[in-house]
């Protein structure tokens, strides 16, 4: 069984309920990510679900440099914070320097490991080193158990508070399968596993000068990453996924969320209370 990683009252890990991490792919201004932030807030409490959010202040791996990155590291942290302060709850953020990890962790409970990025050594160490939970999102291009090589540079700097994303592996060009036999793979090296299901129905470049999505697959793939049992739920949301700045063809708008979770916590209930 995985060991429990906490955050105040928000616990990864053990026969505890999912946590939903989620919100924005990308920060497009201030109003509008305490906006999602605080629906987000509303809807998890009515559910009891514990919660996370998650947003980006860069995206430095986009497909096309026409593609919108983020407001950049000191206004994208200065919005974090003021959402972390105003509304109570625990932020992640991802990091794609390792100059930046230092300043990220003085904002962020839970610094993120993009998959692109999760064998550069240099930013591995310096975000075990910070004392923060690391989320290592398990890169497209690696096996499951090739994950314990990134383990074992996080627990080489003293960072044993460690969470395994999976996220869906290249299929040929420009498709993603998730492997659902990852999760317990992953699950079975000590630490939480997340399913990031937005992500894992990204179609990577598909769009030529930016990546496509199959939105209808998130629910499916979510129920069963569930079902085989997880730690933790990766989803991102809009109000209008239509109208995203970043990674909307894959995110859930915000008023189909609620019946989702609902789906999701009873199913969560059920499978962790067959298991022993």
């Amino acid at each position: 069984m995985a060991k429990t990683i906490s955050i105040g009252n928000v616990t990864f890990g053990g026969k505890t309920p999912f946590v939903l991490i989620a919100g924005l792919c990308v920060i497009e201004n201030l109003r509008h990510t305490l906006d999602t932030a605080l629906q987000l807030k509303m809807i998890t409490g009515e559910l009891e679900i514990p919660f996370c959010f998650k947003a980006s202040y860069d995206k430095a791996n986009r497909s096309s440099i026409k593609s919108y990155r983020g407001t950049g590291l000191k206004q994208g942290l200065d919005i974090l914070k003021q959402v972390k302060e105003e509304l109570r709850i625990p932020i992640l953020t991802d990091v794609h320097s390792a100059q930046d990890v230092e300043q990220a962790a003085r904002v962020a409970d839970v610094i993120q490991i993009p998959a692109f990025l999760c064998r550069q050594t240099d930013l591995v160490l310096a975000a075990g080193k910070t004392g923060r939970i690391v989320n290592v999102k398990k890169g497209q291009f690696l096996a499951p158990w090739d994950v314990k090589n990134i383990i074992a540079k996080l627990e080489s700097v003293g960072c044993d508070k460690i969470l395994l994303t999976e996220r869906g592996a290249s299929f040929g060009y420009n498709n993603l399968v998730s492997d659902m036999r990852s999760l317990v793979i992953m699950r079975s090296f000590g630490y939480p596993v997340v399913f990031d299901a937005t992500h894992s129905v990204q179609m990577p470049g598909g769009g030529g000068e930016f990546t496509k999505g199959q939105r209808e697959f998130i629910a499916p793939l979510a129920r069963a990453a569930i079902a085989v049992g997880i730690d933790s739920l990766f989803l991102e949301v809009h109000e209008d996924p239509e109208r995203a700045l970043s990674d909307g063809p894959n995110s859930i708008a915000l008023d189909d969320l609620f019946p989702l979770l609902s789906q999701f916590k009873e199913l969560d209930r059920c499978v962790k209370s067959l298991v022993e």
